[in-house]
């Protein structure tokens, strides 16, 4: 039995598939299918019930599936503490971003990021934060960059932006000339918004609900480009984050007006994994981050 043996299990029961376990593992299906039948004869139990249909795991192979994810935790963890690199800025990071943050924030950032630490290997994934939270979980990334919620109390989080939302309405609109609009407006007023599973969309209806607005049941984007297109073409108003706001205050059919009493926002936060060996590599590029967001807020207001 070996760390590889591990690997192949959990695998195999993440991919429920033999031929896609081994492609993930960078073997061959064989090499795969032979490693599991002989840790099932060291064992003396039978972790799988094999068909020509899918893959079901028993009981017993449930249970060990779960101690093989932590065990390949631990062995990670063992790994960056043996190396001494948790406050040096080298070598690999794996980092997840959610998809109404990354497009926006990734080209303001990296390449402070890369010009500080150029011996640093960025690898970024983005989803939405229920799978990224699954994946900081497994092991599979080191930290997460989103908006604090909920889901992600049970880690650390490192504060590095305050990222104010403005209201997005057509250029044909009441409000699109105004400086600011008081949130209280939006009384008797009907939003778009993101669809489920994008935790934006519940920190936005919050602001607006708050303040009395409706939520448009018969659309839901999926994305916030989608929302502005949708904004763009007469279809309604809505709540749009600061980094994703173009430079002009009225661009392709769209006006951009700050939003005030109170300002909604959102905190971005770098999350990370409690007892991580990184955290100190976590507060560096939290620091850089925040550095560089809130120097582009002071030249864009003049300051």
């Amino acid at each position: 039995m070996n760390i590889r043996d591990f690997e192949y299990l959990v695998a195999l029961a993440e991919h429920q598939h033999f031929r896609k376990a081994a492609e993930a593992c960078f073997v061959s299906q064989p090499t795969l299918s032979g490693q599991i039948r002989k840790l099932e004869d060291e064992l003396g139990s039978v972790l799988l019930e094999r068909s020509s249909r899918r893959v079901l795991f028993t009981d017993s192979g449930l249970k060990l599936v779960q101690q093989a994810k932590r065990i390949l935790s631990e062995v990670k963890m063992f790994k960056e503490m043996a190396s001494e690199q948790g406050g040096s800025m080298s070598g690999p990071i794996h980092m997840g971003f959610i998809p109404t943050l990354g497009p926006y924030l990734l080209p303001k950032v990296v390449p402070e990021l890369k010009k500080q630490f150029p011996d640093l290997e960025l690898y970024l994934h983005e989803a939405q934060t229920q799978q990224l939270v699954h994946l900081l979980e497994e092991g599979k990334l080191d930290c997460l960059v989103l908006a604090s919620v909920q889901e992600t109390e049970a880690f650390k989080e490192i504060e590095f932006y305050i990222e104010p939302l403005s209201i997005a309405v057509p250029c044909d609109h009441a409000w699109a000339e105004y400086d600011e609009v008081n949130m209280q407006a939006l009384k008797g007023h009907t939003v778009l918004s993101l669809g489920d599973g994008h935790c934006l969309r519940d920190q936005a209806l919050g602001f607006c609900f708050a303040a009395g607005a409706k939520d448009d049941e018969s659309f839901k984007a999926t994305s916030l480009e989608t929302l502005r297109n949708m904004v763009a073409a007469g279809s309604g108003i809505t709540l749009l984050p600061e980094l994703s706001l173009p430079d002009a205050k009225q661009k392709d059919g769209v006006a951009y007006v700050k939003a005030v009493n109170p300002v909604p926002s959102r905190r971005l936060v770098v999350v990370y994994r409690p007892g991580s060996p990184l955290k100190d590599r976590f507060e560096q590029l939290a620091e850089v981050m925040e550095q560089r967001l809130y120097g582009l807020r002071k030249q864009a207001s003049g300051e």
